[in-house]
């Protein structure tokens, strides 16, 4: 929860900061460094549907017939054509079975891949952690490094205002309990270009 807070307080200083030194860009440079904040809903395959086979009763990497359902924010700081960074958070909460429910917080470059009309598509690599909840109890329950391979396209609906069209992830959690958990899913969301 101290980190939640922490990229919260963060979030909100990089607002604030923004607002305070807005101003008009030349157009010589009004391409290079920006920043958008955004949400997202989300639909992932948890990879994990609850089962503790004999004899070790250690959790069973198995894909869900129950997908979690979640909601995020994203942050894209772009400091150049080819220089940009993606963080995100995504709570996945709904849809939950056997009060199985996982949290990522991941942060690294993204590319672009190709720009045409007002569409943008990308690829990214991401690390940080998630949290998983395995059933109710807090035994069961773990923070585990996360690597996030994806990409997607932004859409630009207006000067500030874009569309998260699509956004894929496939995750790779490389010790998980007794041995590594794959999650995957797709984000869709809305941005707002701060400058």
């Amino acid at each position: 929860m101290r980190r939640f807070g922490f990229f919260l307080l963060c979030m909100l200083f990089a607002t604030v900061t923004a607002a305070i030194h807005a101003q008009a860009v030349h157009s010589g440079v009004g391409h290079q460094f920006s920043i958008t904040t955004g949400g997202i809903g989300s639909i992932f395959q948890p990879d994990f549907a609850g089962e503790w086979p004999p004899p070790n009763y250690y959790p069973a990497a198995q894909a869900s017939s129950k997908p979690l359902f979640g909601l995020g924010a994203y942050v894209d700081v772009r400091l150049s054509r080819w220089v940009q960074l993606e963080g995100e958070a995504r709570w996945m909460r709904f849809n939950q079975y056997e009060s199985i429910h996982q949290d990522n917080y991941l942060i690294g470059p993204k590319l672009p891949v190709c720009h045409f009309g007002r569409s943008n598509v990308y690829a990214k690599t991401l690390v940080g952690f998630s949290n998983m909840n395995f059933y109710g109890a807090p035994g069961y329950s773990g923070r585990f490094t996360d690597v996030a391979f994806g990409g997607g396209m932004d859409m630009k609906l207006t000067k500030r205002i874009s569309l998260r069209a699509v956004d894929v992830e496939y995750q790779y959690w490389p010790q998980w309990e007794n041995s590594s958990l794959s999650p995957y899913g797709a984000s869709v969301g809305i941005g707002y270009k701060i400058f």
